[in-house]
């Protein structure tokens, strides 16, 4: 690899390690208080470097790489979906999210059509990737792509509904960032016997578990409505 490649990979891995800690900070913290909202924008910084960095190693060395393309897509989607999800007030936000959900849309279906393709080879695996693989981020794409489409054709969004949307794309982005530092690529600096113990499983599993909490917490509020109007605008409300 040349410095500026070895350059963007470490600095890759670091944002990658800064998103999973404060990423845990954010996750952990009581929602809307400073703490949480001082680490959410941290996340959101770190999350979205490494992942456009990851999709620029992953597009440059493909034969390595080719999957932390679609992974590096997928994780800058989600984060900026999830910050528009709950600041939507205007024309020009709407259509920005409706742009970012385009961009996540055709990643669901490049990571699908790669999934598939793998299945026709003779190893099922495309550029040292397994099928499992391309489906895996696909159904995360595809959950993405669902809530997409009712923010954008839904008719009446409620603040519970928009929060419950930013949580999800949240966590999904925290689940890529510690699935890459625990039962990925960072994997390799544990010792054998706790690759093989299963324990680097636990972050990710805390993570969902974790994730359908304030999902329940959330959805279970009753909040009043907000018409949507995408193409439009959406009325300020108090938090």
């Amino acid at each position: 690899m040349t410095n500026p490649d070895v350059i963007a990979l470490i600095a890759h891995i670091s944002l990658g390690a800064l998103a999973v800690v404060v990423g845990a900070i954010a996750l952990g913290s009581r929602k809307g208080r400073k703490v949480h909202v001082s680490a959410g924008r941290m996340f959101v910084v770190s999350m979205g470097g490494t992942s456009v960095l990851g999709a620029l190693l992953g597009a440059l060395k493909f034969e390595t790489y080719w999957i932390t393309f679609h992974a590096g897509i997928l994780g800058a989607t989600l984060v900026a979906s999830g910050v528009l999800a709950v600041r939507i007030r205007s024309r020009s936000a709407t259509r920005l999210f409706i742009a970012v959900a385009a961009v996540n849309a055709l990643n669901a279906a490049a990571l699908f059509l790669a999934g598939w393709h793998a299945t026709t080879l003779p190893n099922a695996r495309l550029f040292d990737f397994a099928a499992a693989d391309y489906f895996f981020l696909f159904g995360m794409a595809a959950i993405g792509c669902a809530g997409d489409v009712r923010m954008i054709f839904g008719n009446r969004i409620s603040n519970s509904h928009r929060i419950a949307q930013h949580l999800v794309r949240m966590c999904i982005g925290f689940f890529i960032a510690a699935g890459s530092a625990f039962t990925g690529p960072g994997a390799s600096v544990f010792p054998n016997a706790v690759q093989k113990s299963g324990i680097l499983s636990l972050p990710e599993l805390t993570i969902v578990l974790v994730m359908l909490f304030w999902l329940w917490r959330t959805l279970r509020q009753r909040r009043p409505q907000l018409t949507n109007h995408f193409g439009g605008s959406i009325s300020a409300e108090k938090r």
